[in-house]
């Protein structure tokens, strides 16, 4: 049974890396990691945070963080305002091209609910939704 359940992990690993790949491919995000895709979705999720809650929501350390903030700040994906609460603080904000490069990456995710829904009646769908949130929660 692990077997099985290892082949199609992997196999639906592949499909979430194609769709991804596509979705890079037709946008501004082709030199970027899929490590520095996920910090733009994360600063998106969480509203402009300061790098100290961008750490927190990604589980990393700091330091870690500032480096791919500022590569993400080179590349003209991110920049940095003060904070009007605590001048020492900046918080973290998406460029045009970021916006543009998360709506692509959006768009793979779009793509994958779209195959699925699909291939899936609507009682299989509520299923995999539960299983999944229990996986990940």
């Amino acid at each position: 049974m692990n077997y099985l359940l290892k082949d199609c992990i992997a196999k639906f690993s592949r499909l979430i890396s194609d769709a991804e790949e596509k979705a890079k491919s037709s946008s501004e995000a082709q030199d970027l990691t899929s490590t520095q895709i996920s910090y733009l979705e994360t600063i998106q999720e969480i509203e402009n945070p300061n790098i100290t809650e961008l750490a927190k929501a990604l589980g990393l350390k700091k330091p870690s963080v500032t480096v791919v903030i500022d590569r993400l700040i080179q590349k003209g994906c991110v920049y940095k305002t003060h904070s009007d609460e605590d001048r020492r603080s900046s918080h973290l904000h998406l460029t045009e091209i970021g916006k543009q490069i998360n709506q692509r990456h959006e768009f793979a995710h779009d793509y994958l609910v779209n195959l699925i829904s699909k291939k899936l009646e609507n009682h299989e769908l509520a299923k995999l939704n539960e299983l999944l949130n229990k996986i990940i929660n």
